[in-house]
């Protein structure tokens, strides 16, 4: 059997006939596998410091909040929306068009709260500056960054967010993590998902 240990610290081992096979401890002790990185580092390994290693097809921001210390990034919003900016169409000038609500977001359906605590759009987008988002006191909250709106309602669900309980991550184990923002799964006027029933994988008994 033969050893072969190539630059990025890989072992082969080529196994001939005859020949008897080595303990996994044995191949480490023999140097310049992975224990022998750990015997020999002299500081705790930080994942943060891990450059990545290739570009992500889709945009990301990074988040203007961190968990424990640590940055990371979510998935641009605003790439996604159709009609962004709103300014395009929300100015000053007096609407002609008739209908013109039905005509340009007559496909909205808000289902967001519950009985007297449904929300209006207003609520959610500035009243002055239709390109931004705005919270409870009037702060205005950028679309790529709606979990800061969302996280105001919603604080137990932002709370594991942040910490990767909550939501979906997508890219990067070690390194600077990638996480989905709320609009990434959720609909911003409906967020609550329907109900679906389990798919079956094996027949009924009686069958």
């Amino acid at each position: 059997m033969k050893k072969i240990f190539l630059r990025s610290g890989l072992l082969f081992l080529c196994f001939v006939p005859g020949t008897v096979l080595m303990s996994g401890v044995a191949v480490m002790a023999s140097g310049g596998g992975v224990m022998d990185r750990i015997h020999h580092a002299d500081e705790p390994f930080d994942t943060m410091e891990i450059d990545t290693a290739y570009q992500l097809p889709v945009k990301t921001v990074r988040a203007k909040e961190s968990w424990k210390g640590g940055s990371f990034r979510v998935l641009a919003r605003k790439d996604s929306i159709t009609r962004y900016r709103c300014s395009v169409c929300h100015t000053d000038k007096k609407v002609l068009v008739k209908d013109a609500v039905l005509f340009t977001h007559g496909d909205i359906v808000i289902n967001h709260g519950e009985g007297d605590n449904e929300l209006a759009c207003i609520q959610c987008h500035d009243e002055d500056d239709r390109d931004f988002l705005s919270d409870s006191s009037g702060k205005k909250i950028d679309f790529d960054h709606s979990y800061q709106l969302c996280g105001q309602c919603h604080f137990r669900q932002k709370r594991d967010w942040l910490g990767g309980a909550h939501g979906k991550r997508d890219a990067y184990w070690a390194g600077e993590r990638v996480i989905r923002n709320c609009t990434t799964c959720h609909s911003p006027h409906s967020p609550a998902f329907k109900t679906k029933m389990p798919e079956t994988y094996s027949l009924p008994l009686d069958q």
